[in-house]
């Protein structure tokens, strides 16, 4: 549970856990409605990936915008009496019990005086209660190793506890994160005296630190150390290795690895695809160009991800006419592309304004039984709606209709994008609507600004109360949209308003915004 403390008042609350992230900014004495920014705590820990997952997808992902209405609106309350209390959580009470102990001690008191008054808790030491405090400190490595050496040696009133593979993966990853590799070999030392279960996620924790700190002999040498946590030195492994190297720009390494492992190693296209994708991902086409022609002359034949991979790079760099024809090529070569390397193509035909090539891929695609994503037709019509063939895009959008691949929000956006008169938006968002697309931050920050900018005063209150009621928003982009627009419109009083606004929220400005805003007062002072 996290505790809340209320301004004015001595009561205190109970969140539960689904409730956490958004405790930071609750103030919930004399609150206008639904005031709270939501701020959500990422505690995510690095992960061993799988270099055998599609590590090189290259499909263009749909991105929604999702808010949390139901969290803020039962947070928000003008009466604090009338709040209701959850019991409290016995594991968040130690914990907060021992962190501002250590906030209090740690650098200041000596470390037998520290393991004495941590005695003095008297906690039962859990690994909920462990792991609980080490993510406290995930920027403050001093106090978790403290807490982590005192939880090992004294166990607290818990003689039997003994950490497992969750709490020391945690502490490693604080001590990586920080760079603080002494400690961490200490750590290390430790989990082989207890002979812990030593995981892939914990191996591949120390593995990605070591990466991101550039300490490449130091990933290696750990690599071949798997054998001493119990872990397999195989194939699998080693593109583990290869991946976190090329993840941190050592693709230099990586490649002359790959080269001199080879009789430990069988060169598969895998491995081969994880040194291209690295040299793609650095922009050295150079390097990409020579590993590419590496790979045609070895007996590994490209795969789809090669394809992908280097295409893609090839298209990023401009090398439009090279990349059309690998894509050709992978037809004739009995290797078909699949739905995202066609979308790689088609998306950098438009950007190119080459819209008839694109639709000849398109066509062909549906011709060889490649069946277009939302992706796909979204590529087409945003590039069309700019040209304005709008007879193309509404034959697209019948097309997707009848194929049931719906169009999403960003079909939506592109249409809108495209408008010219007011009473084109109704007809979109009637369409929207029907076919059951739901209005994102995006498409609702899309149609302020057209309305801001056709001076339609009604339709701007209408969106903005609609948003409101959606709990969509109002975000910091539409408050940008209607400083910036009613200053536009000479309407300097309102925009500060609406700045004032933003800032009480606790939304931040863009930085030109503030400039605006300095300038206003500076004009309104001169009135």
């Amino acid at each position: 549970m996290q505790r809340v403390f209320l301004k004015e008042s001595s009561q205190r609350i109970y969140l539960p856990k689904h409730l956490k992230p958004f405790s930071r900014k609750i103030i919930l004495c004399k609150l206008k409605p639904n005031p709270l920014s939501s701020y959500p705590r990422s505690q995510q820990h690095s992960q061993f990936i799988n270099p055998h997952k599609n590590l090189f997808n290259l499909v263009h992902f749909e991105a929604s915008n999702l808010f949390c209405e139901s969290a803020a609106n039962s947070l928000t309350c003008a009466n604090p009496s009338k709040l209701s209390t959850f019991p409290a959580d016995p594991v968040d009470d130690s914990a907060l019990k021992i962190q501002n102990l250590l906030k209090a001690q740690v650098g200041k008191s000596s470390e037998e005086e520290l393991y004495r008054s941590l005695d003095q808790c008297e906690v039962l030491l859990t690994e909920d209660l462990v792991l609980n405090l080490l993510r406290r400190h995930r920027s403050d490595w001093r106090p978790a190793y403290v807490f982590f050496n005192w939880a090992c040696e004294r166990g607290g009133t818990a003689p039997g506890f003994s950490p497992g593979s969750d709490v020391f993966s945690e502490i490693l990853d604080i001590l990586g994160k920080m760079r603080r590799f002494e400690e961490l070999e200490k750590v290390l030392d430790e989990m082989s005296k207890r002979k812990s279960a030593f995981s892939e996620r914990t191996y591949g924790i120390v593995l990605n630190r070591y990466a991101s700190a550039h300490r490449v002999d130091e990933a290696i040498e750990f690599f071949y150390k798997r054998k001493e946590f119990g872990l397999a030195i195989d194939l699998f492994a080693f593109q583990g290795l290869l991946l976190a190297l090329c993840r941190y720009k050592h693709v230099e390494a990586a490649e002359f690895l790959f080269h001199n492992k080879q009789k430990e190693f069988k060169p598969d296209i895998r491995s081969r695809n994880i040194i291209l994708n690295g040299w793609c991902v650095m922009g050295r086409l150079r390097e990409a160009k020579r590993f590419w022609n590496d790979i045609i002359k070895s007996k590994c034949k490209p795969d789809l991800f090669t394809y992908g991979i280097f295409i893609n790079s090839l298209t990023k760099a401009g090398k439009l006419g090279t990349a059309v024809k690998l894509f050709q090529a992978m037809w004739e070569k009995g290797c078909p592309p699949d739905v995202p390397i066609c979308n790689c193509i088609i998306d950098a035909l438009c950007f190119k304004k080459k819209i008839p090539e694109a639709l000849e891929i398109f066509r062909e695609m549906n011709e060889r039984d490649c069946q277009p994503d939302v992706a796909t037709y979204n590529s087409l019509i945003k590039h069309l709606c700019k040209i304005r063939r709008m007879e193309k895009v509404y034959e697209l959008l019948d097309e997707m209709e009848k194929k049931s691949c719906l169009p999403n929000a960003r079909t939506y956006n592109y249409l809108l994008k495209s408008v010219k008169k007011p009473e084109e938006v109704p007809v979109i968002l009637e369409k929207m609507e029907r076919s059951g697309c739901k209005k994102t931050g995006d498409t609702y920050n899309l149609i302020l600004r057209l309305f801001m900018k056709w001076g339609d005063d009604k339709n701007v209150h209408s969106i903005w109360s609609e948003m409101e009621r959606d709990g969509i928003g109002p975000d910091q982009r539409s408050y940008t949209v209607m400083v910036h627009g009613l200053y536009e419109k000479d309407r300097i009083e309102d925009a500060i308003h609406y700045f004032r606004e933003m800032t009480s929220k606790g939304l931040i400005p863009e930085p030109r915004t503030k400039i605006l805003v300095n300038a206003m007062n500076i004009k309104l002072q001169e009135r």
